[in-house]
């Protein structure tokens, strides 16, 4: 099998996934998964789709992301591989659609507007 590519966004984050068969072992950034993202939740999100249809060690996964904070990015990968996973075989597809993983999250930060503190919140108000 050669190599499967997809990307994945999520906020500010733009993750770039290659999908190769392999014995299971996650990059991020030349870096492994583990060091990457240290929280365990976090590891859980970026491996779901992988253990969703059971095929967590018959993969190998490269990751270039950038952007944004750890969550988002964790999302943006968790979008990609779902992409690439699809790509390979359409069956996948049902399993992760239903657990919305290739859904594109498009909830971003509003921006701030003049005469405003933030994007909503105003100035203190007092009459006197």
């Amino acid at each position: 099998m050669e190599m499967i590519n997809s990307i994945g966004r999520r906020k500010a984050s733009v993750a770039r996934v290659y999908l190769m068969s392999g014995s299971g072992n996650i990059t991020i950034n030349g870096k492994d998964l583990k060091d990457y993202f240290p929280m365990p939740d976090i590891q859980l999100k970026v491996t779901d789709p992988l253990t969703t249809i059971e095929v967590a060690d018959q993969y190998d996964v490269k990751v270039n992301v950038k952007g944004g904070g750890f969550k988002g990015q964790a999302e943006a990968i968790r979008l990609g591989i779902s992409r690439s996973l699809v790509k390979i075989n359409e069956d996948f597809k049902s399993p992760l659609k239903a657990k919305k993983f290739l859904t594109r999250d498009a909830r971003v930060v509003e921006r701030k507007k003049f005469g405003k503190p933030k994007a909503r919140k105003s100035f203190q108000f007092s009459k006197r």
